[in-house]
């Protein structure tokens, strides 16, 4: 008889990779957005600099018409989702669905 274990492709490294993950959050100006950057380490043990982006909402002229994003890189998958959008939710924004 064969036995029926289940194979895991672990690639050329031999190593399992962890799902790669980038979070967006979205926030109604820049000082949600630099509030939020600066609670991330503490709350969520972030080490690498979120990145802030300006996203022009298409069709404003207004300059004070513009979403600001607070982009999170995680190499490990491993942050909350929900947490992350309850923080957003405390600045009026909210975590974009991928």
């Amino acid at each position: 008889m064969s036995d029926n274990v289940p194979v895991i492709d672990e690639g050329l490294t031999g190593a399992r990779h962890a799902r790669h993950a980038r979070h967006i959050l979205v926030l109604p100006d820049r000082d949600a957005a630099e509030e939020v950057a600066e609670a991330l380490p503490e709350r969520f043990g972030i080490t690498q600099e979120p990145q802030l982006v300006r996203d022009a909402l298409a069709g404003e002229d207004d300059a004070e018409d513009a979403q600001w994003l607070v982009v999170i890189e995680d190499p490990d998958g491993g942050l909350d989702a929900t947490a992350l959008d309850a923080l957003a939710d405390e600045y009026d924004g909210w975590l974009e669905a991928e």
